[in-house]
């Protein structure tokens, strides 16, 4: 988008890959990439990944100036978000909670869904970065509100993903030609992104190597189970297919693509 980018990884080798392909510019620790940039965008792993990185001595807020905005892309809970907010309004720093949906594919091709909370005034002086590689991207309400989109996100596929996995081995079972079964459902009611991007792994039964990983998505789900103890949100499927997922990582699916709930019905 024209703009002069540094990058910072945890693991150094990472950056100077992506130097390397993209370009720009890469530093030692978040405080250093952070310095001299109008606006700071962060994908880590959970709430204390996010801790460490914004934080401390080296962390992207020592190399902030007041006026600048911090974007966190990361998911991870409400209740780091309205925390980093708080801590940063405190600096001058402007925040938005910003998870994204879409994978790795949806941010190479700049197809991704943000999901954003915050103040009206910070977001839209951060949308027209964001929008370079957003398909969509919405204020949907206060600081913490992007990361409680991301929870429904996450619940919706989980539930979507079982029944799809369901519905597959279901036909398959049954005798049926999956390539035309998917062919019709997929222009009705039942169409869905995971069903037009992932039946045919599922009906091969291979998950490696692609995807959004088991790991991650346990991590997400245990903040929204986590957030509906709170709430009183009732989430019984999300709780099984949690559960289900606990299987796949036992079975060695750690890192398979979340659509590998489908190798429990496949693979007695």
């Amino acid at each position: 988008g024209g703009h002069d980018v540094t990058v910072y990884n945890r693991t150094a080798a990472k950056s100077s890959l992506w130097v390397k392909e993209y370009g720009g510019t890469s530093a030692a620790t978040p405080r250093e990439a952070a310095q001299g940039a109008e606006l700071v965008a962060m994908c880590v792993g959970n709430d204390d990944d996010v801790r460490s990185v914004v934080y401390g001595e080296n962390g992207a807020l020592a190399g902030m100036k007041k006026g600048t905005i911090l974007v966190d892309h990361t998911t991870a809970s409400a209740i780091v978000a309205r925390e980093v907010h708080a801590k940063a309004k405190d600096m001058g720093i402007g925040f938005v909670d910003a998870p994204v949906s879409g994978g790795q594919a949806g941010a190479v091709n700049g197809q991704l869904g943000i999901m954003c909370g915050g103040e009206d005034d910070v977001f839209a002086r951060a949308r027209p970065v964001l929008d370079l590689y957003a398909k969509s991207c919405v204020l949907i309400g206060a600081p913490g509100a992007g990361q409680l989109t991301k929870m429904v996100n996450q619940l919706v596929i989980a539930g979507l993903l079982q029944g799809l996995s369901e519905g597959l081995n279901f036909g398959m079972r049954a005798g049926l030609d999956i390539e035309k079964v998917i062919a019709v459902i997929s222009k009705g009611a039942a169409q869905s992104w995971q069903m037009d991007n992932r039946w045919q792994q599922m009906r091969e039964v291979k998950f490696d190597g692609f995807g959004f990983a088991v790991d991650w998505m346990r991590k997400d789900l245990g903040i929204c189970l986590q957030e509906a103890n709170k709430n009183g949100a009732r989430l019984p499927v999300a709780a099984l297919v949690d559960q289900f997922y606990a299987q796949v990582q036992a079975r060695g699916g750690k890192r398979w693509d979340t659509s590998s709930l489908m190798n429990l019905l496949a693979k007695d």
